[in-house]
């Protein structure tokens, strides 16, 4: 059953990229653990390569379980079409490497994850590509950052991990003068709290891994956009290898089944302990687009349903201050990832930045006393409970 673009949003979790099997009447998509499929002749082979027919020949290629995965995520993102792979960060690097050559140019926000801000500065520079990076709430600098060679706008919102936002529909304007394509890092924000296509982005990337599987459990990546972007990051996946396992691809079916549910509690739990943390005395700032003081939630409210299950604090002290705090907390859990149904925290100087020069997170706003809170599903309560006999003992 697919092509649910007239229903909402949880009915198009649950249903869109799935059918019921007509043999067997199963509800739920099977798990094709098969690497090859086979052909009645020759040239049904040949009609599957050349893709005159829609079969699947190589799981590298395609996969029933992957495809269904990729048509729910699709129309979750209101898009043509999507591609899974194996990581958040296999997706980022194909999709950029599908869209620019030696000599070519683009324009980053300077607010990145790690691993992408790695992969522009370490890995694109051997390949004779350059990128400018930029203030993310600065849409002047952007456009000014635009040369004749710049191929590609890539941009998160809300940023990782101080949680800026870049005006999408402004950026887009400046994509449709220079030719330029945007690609946005949706992962924090989700299909459910943002759509970018809807603002003239032309694709949005997740780490899947995140908030679309939802559960900790499986690693994988996502891309949709429209099919003459798709495609051929698709056949790049082919060639580099990064496609998601079939058995990872259904359970990231499962997790997005489930996404509109955890949202709204993620969007709840954010809105409450940042109000929270605001307020505290040992806080120097709170970073949360839901707070009425972060410098752009005017701009949240015109282009987020809702804010999101991650935000950022600094604590009033140093290193070892924040280091203490962050070592007192009981039921938040000490990791780097976010998006799960379990609350996480993490120092980003000593986790996912850790990498950077002292310099870098400077320019990035990543200072050694900020702390970065992934919250769960947990009652809002008992999250705060923890913070509070954190904030105890410090």
């Amino acid at each position: 059953m697919t092509g649910h673009g007239g229903k909402g949003f949880s009915t198009r979790a649950v249903r869109a990229g799935e059918r019921t099997d007509p043999e067997t009447g199963a509800v739920v998509t099977p798990i094709y653990e098969t690497a090859v499929f086979a052909f009645s002749s020759t040239q049904q082979l040949v009609d599957a390569v050349s893709e005159k027919s829609s079969r699947d020949v190589y799981t590298r290629w395609s996969n029933p379980t992957i495809t269904a995965a990729e048509r729910k995520i699709a129309e979750l993102e209101g898009a043509e079409d999507c591609a899974v792979f194996s990581s958040g960060m296999a997706a980022t690097s194909t999709a950029i490497i599908s869209l620019v050559s030696p000599g070519d140019h683009i324009v980053s926000t300077r607010d990145l994850y790690g691993g992408t801000l790695d992969f522009f500065t370490n890995l694109m520079s051997r390949f004779d590509v350059r990128t400018t990076f930029v203030e993310a709430t600065n849409v002047s600098e952007i456009e000014s950052a635009v040369r004749k060679n710049t191929k590609l706008l890539f941009l998160e919102t809300p940023t990782n991990p101080t949680l800026k936002l870049v005006d999408l529909s402004k950026v887009a304007e400046i994509s449709r003068n220079s030719g330029a394509k945007v690609l946005v890092d949706n992962t924090f924000a989700t299909p459910y709290n943002q759509q970018p296509l809807r603002f003239g982005c032309d694709a949005t990337i997740h780490s899947a891994t995140k908030y679309l599987v939802g559960h900790s459990d499986v690693t994988a990546g996502g891309i949709a956009g429209p099919k003459e972007l798709i495609g051929p990051m698709k056949k790049l996946r082919r060639v580099l290898g990064g496609v998601l396992d079939p058995h990872a691809a259904w359970l990231l079916l499962r997790g997005m089944k489930t996404l509109a549910l955890r949202m709204e509690k993620h969007n709840l739990n954010g809105q409450q302990v940042a109000e929270y943390l605001e307020s505290h005395p040992k806080v120097e700032r709170a970073y949360y687009p839901g707070l009425s003081t972060h410098p752009q939630h005017s701009l949240a409210k015109r282009q987020m349903k809702g804010f999101g299950g991650v935000l950022s604090f600094e604590l009033k002290g140093d290193l070892n201050h924040t280091i203490r705090f962050v070592d007192s907390l009981k039921l938040a859990l000490i990791g780097a990832s976010l998006g799960g149904t379990e609350t996480l925290v993490s120092q980003p100087s000593r986790a996912t930045h850790y990498f950077m020069n002292p310099e870098e997170r400077r320019k990035a706003g990543i200072s050694d006393s900020l702390i970065r809170l992934s919250l769960g599903i947990e009652d809002a309560d008992d999250i705060i409970s923890d913070l509070a006999q954190a904030f105890d003992r410090i």
